[in-house]
């Protein structure tokens, strides 16, 4: 087993950065990373807003009317986000894009299964996960923490929920980082951590 290692030198994210790149030049993969971070964005929009839009599209309005409504759900389009937690919700849909460009790449590339590579396909559902709703985060750490009598101090969270999404982001990085690092001369290895 590789030694666990975080990108805390220059050259760690001079490497990140020169992989994504790489990966994210070739217009397939820039394809895949534009598809893969609308379509994280949108299921974090909608999963924040599940009973809205499944209302919205049973009403008798127009189509038009219906997509007016839909689209009101994203950031910096409608006002249901500041403009922190949109930017914030942005960033990690597009970090998360990315990731979702390298993990393809790296098992085309290299011939990979999704048990080779699980731990990269791992660390792009959890960003997933951790990013979508800092409320609905919050509330299912809420009931977890409960269980164990800690749930009242979830009140008092500084940024008001988004420390979830920060916490995606960081996952989704380390991720991203683990695949550069592991595509680094042609290894197959790029997440550290056995499942």
């Amino acid at each position: 087993m590789r030694m666990f290692s975080l990108p805390t030198r220059s050259a760690d994210w001079r490497l990140m950065g020169h992989t994504v790149r790489l990966v994210v030049t070739i217009p397939t993969y820039a394809a895949v990373a534009l598809f893969g971070s609308l379509l994280a964005l949108t299921a974090f929009v909608f999963s924040l807003n599940v009973t809205l839009v499944t209302d919205t599209l049973a009403l008798p309005i127009s189509p038009v009317a219906r997509a007016e409504i839909v689209l009101s759900l994203y950031p910096f389009v409608g006002s249901a986000f500041s403009p922190l937690q949109g930017g914030l919700l942005v960033l990690v849909a597009l970090t998360l894009g990315v990731n979702i460009a390298m993990v393809v790449y790296h098992f085309r590339e290299h011939g990979l299964s999704l048990q080779q590579g699980g731990t990269s396909a791992v660390g792009a559902v959890l960003g997933a996960l951790g990013a979508g709703c800092a409320a609905c985060g919050s509330a299912i750490l809420l009931g977890v923490l409960g269980l164990f009598g800690i749930s009242t101090s979830l009140l008092w969270l500084p940024l008001d929920g988004l420390e979830f999404a920060l916490l995606a982001l960081v996952v989704v990085l380390l991720s991203t980082y683990w695949l550069a690092d592991g595509m680094r001369g042609g290894e197959i290895d790029g997440c550290p951590v056995d499942l």
